[in-house]
């Protein structure tokens, strides 16, 4: 059977880290617990578990904190998870049936990351594999300073065991301050990371973050060595921007750079919302049910499902078709 070494980094995570580690327990030969600044009881709950508590003072960066703890680790193998997970049921079985059982040719182990959706992340699956369990004596190291992934070329299997993700609260503010720190600080952020910032601007980003951001924005749309999707989405955001802050020049400005190649349910939604700001209900539904039927989201799932059928029941109850109205609503309550 293998060791396994549980590496976490945590900060002010009191409200959920004992469910986590509860649910850990029995997984685990060596447990890590590295705290990044918490000013509530975290630490002292983690003292609870282990005695390999430590602290690192928070850089911007999350590979770092989390490299850091993988240096701590003493076991065969590593496995990397986060105070809003949980392994529950079955899937504890088929974690200690794993540990009896995985081949030593096997450096990496992916497992499904759980309960996306329903949790209003910035993610547009409800689960996906992601690599949980890794050898230590590997070469391994984390890169990006957020949303970190592992870097290196191992020997990879899948396993049908499940995380589940149950977060208490949001992070956009926290990984949209990294983003600031990246840029303040002339780092490139790779097409992977360009995904994540834009994904989270437009379903998480108020008015204000999409300001501070759009300067940024429209370097990239002015960067010839950036792919046309991440043009695309720069423009889509921007074009989100101008809409809420009132300017319709600007909107329909970056609005026509994203039809000059393939539309997006996301523009569609930015011109239903428009054309429902001027009271415009025919084209406003149009656009929406465009949004819906006619193409495809690029950064929020949402974009292409229950916003626009709700803005459709929305617009119909305004005109007085309330059968719509209740037809589209329920459509929109069996997609979302």
């Amino acid at each position: 059977m293998i060791t396994v070494s549980v590496c976490m980094i945590v900060k002010n995570e009191s409200s959920v880290l004992s469910r986590c580690l509860d649910s850990l327990r029995t997984i685990w030969d060596e447990l890590i617990i590295v705290d990044t600044g918490s000013d509530d009881d975290t630490m002292d709950i983690a003292r609870r578990y282990t005695d390999k508590v430590y602290e690192f003072k928070w850089t911007g960066d999350f590979s770092e904190a989390r490299n850091f703890a993988l240096s701590k680790a003493s076991c065969e193998y590593i496995y990397t998870a986060d105070a809003d997970e949980i392994l529950e049921g079955e899937n504890v079985d088929m974690f200690l049936a794993l540990k009896s059982c995985l081949d030593e040719k096997v450096d990496v182990v992916q497992m499904y990351y759980g309960n996306q959706l329903d949790q209003g992340t910035v993610y547009n699956f409800d689960k996906e594999l992601r690599p949980k369990l890794f050898k230590r004596i590997r070469p391994i190291v984390f890169k990006d300073p957020i949303h970190e992934t592992l870097d290196l070329d191992p020997v990879i299997i899948d396993s049908d065991i499940v995380i589940t993700h149950r977060p208490e609260s949001l992070h956009s503010g926290r990984d949209l301050n990294v983003f600031k720190k990246m840029i303040s600080e002339g780092q490139h952020i790779s097409k992977r990371l360009e995904g994540f910032l834009a994904r989270e601007l437009y379903m998480q980003g108020d008015i204000n973050e999409l300001e501070e951001f759009s300067e940024y924005m429209y370097s990239v749309t002015a960067d010839t060595g950036r792919t046309s999707e991440e043009v695309i989405e720069a423009c889509t955001i921007l074009a989100r921007y101008h809409r809420l802050k009132g300017d319709a020049v600007g909107m329909f400005n970056n609005v026509v750079k994203v039809m000059a190649g393939e539309c997006n349910s996301e523009i569609c939604c930015e011109l239903g919302a428009y054309y429902m700001s001027q009271n415009n209900y025919d084209d406003a539904a149009i656009w929406y049910y465009n949004a819906w039927h006619e193409v495809t989201p690029i950064l929020s799932i949402h974009a292409g499902s229950d916003i626009p059928l709700n803005a459709l029941a929305d617009i119909y109850d305004i005109i007085g078709e309330s059968k719509l109205a209740s037809e589209y609503r329920g459509m929109a309550k069996e997609g979302s």
